[in-house]
């Protein structure tokens, strides 16, 4: 069944995808829709959150940029609108609408949705899922819902364990479990949604070396989503994740009719970083279009840039105990976008996606058109 559904979503790519070459000139690019990716710092999270935050004495300075291929669905009931609680209810819910921020089991969904991708961004955790889009074809199919609860649920086990507590270990192959199960029950009926996800995530602790603690980063993958750990001052890639494929342009995913799980195909690595490396959490609209040399130097660069600019006062403003440096981080995140963006609607350009389409003996070329999404995180010591 899996199979049938990824090989329907690979062809309806390969048709779209050549309709949309030859209906759309290269000087008439620019609709009507917000050309800007979608910016922001920490995602939201419950204004009374009461969760014991990560012991470690290292933390993220981050901040993320999404662009949709489309604009993203609206989330369906009961986890956009709450459900009436008998007949006699008010048709009318104004009383209700001072928090319209999507919910779950009573709670507020963590991240945020850019097209069928979920990023989410906190001290101590940032990820990336890329929700499989043929979904959007079937009755009940509903991916973005599906790589948005992953990552909730994704940080409230994380959240739950502390992060792997004081001086402990975190377990994400756990966490990433415990996600998957509470999204297949949050999804299952009444509220019956269909859908597949990849996931990426990175979770930033520490380990003691001779008493003296050192930043490490739990990285964990399922798919084709990925992460990559920057060395701006060495300008070079400390470490990247291996994209996981049932065979090409379909990845393995968790969720309806998945044959894949955490426990069975995730993959979990333990990196030594430094202070100042950067960690990217991407969805494949960014590794499809950019390769992985264009990705560091695009990080490396953007971050040299801001501080340059900072200092000529073109940026500035308290954020976090890094200062401004979120900042800087959503900066390196929107220019990791708009590079992603720039191949991924030139139908002349030489893209990664195309290159593999080639060693599959597939007449496709130029970039892949696909929501961008990434997160860019900065290892930084804690005050004090």
């Amino acid at each position: 069944m899996l199979a049938l559904q990824l090989k329907h979503a690979r062809t309806t790519y390969r048709a779209s995808h050549v309709l949309w070459l030859a209906v759309q000139p290269r000087r008439q690019r620019h609709d009507d829709r917000s050309r800007d990716p979608e910016v922001g710092l920490t995602t939201p999270v419950p204004d009374d959150l009461s969760t014991a935050h990560s012991g470690s004495p290292f933390y993220f300075e981050a901040g993320y940029a999404g662009w949709a291929k489309r604009p993203s669905r609206p989330f369906p009931p009961p986890f956009f609108s709450p459900p009436s609680g008998s007949y006699s209810d008010p048709l009318s819910t104004h009383h209700r609408s001072k928090d319209r921020r999507p919910k779950v089991n009573g709670q507020m969904i963590r991240g945020v949705t850019n097209g069928d991708d979920a990023l989410l961004v906190s001290d101590n955790l940032i990820g990336t899922n890329d929700g499989v889009g043929a979904w959007a074809q079937r009755e009940r199919g509903h991916a973005p819902l599906w790589s948005r609860l992953m990552l909730h649920f994704l940080a409230l086990a994380a959240e739950n364990d502390k992060y792997g507590g004081e001086g402990g270990t975190p377990d994400p192959v756990r966490y990433l479990s415990e996600a998957y199960e509470q999204t297949k029950e949050a999804l299952s009926e009444p509220n019956e949604w269909l859908g597949t996800t990849t996931a990426c995530s990175a979770l930033l602790h520490y380990v003691k070396e001779n008493s003296k603690p050192r930043p490490v980063v739990y990285v964990t993958q399922l798919g084709d989503s990925s992460v990559m750990i920057v060395r701006p001052r060495a300008k070079s890639i400390l470490f990247e994740t291996e994209e996981q494929w049932h065979f090409f342009d379909c990845p393995r995913q968790l969720g309806t009719n998945s044959p894949d799980t955490p426990a069975a195909n995730a993959v979990m690595t333990k990196v030594d970083v430094e202070e100042d490396d950067i960690v990217l959490a991407m969805s494949d609209g960014v590794t499809d279009n950019l390769w992985e040399e264009e990705i560091s130097e695009t990080a490396v660069t953007s971050l040299n840039n801001w501080h340059e600019m900072v200092e000529q006062g073109k940026f500035g403003s308290d954020v976090g105990e890094g200062g401004s440096l979120a900042e800087g981080m959503r900066f390196v995140a929107n220019e990791l976008v708009l590079a992603a963006r720039k191949i991924a609607e030139d139908p002349f350009a030489a893209s990664p996606f195309m290159e593999r389409a080639v060693e599959e003996g597939l007449a496709i070329e130029g970039g892949k058109l696909d929501d961008i999404s990434v997160v860019a995180a900065l290892c930084r010591r804690r005050k004090g």
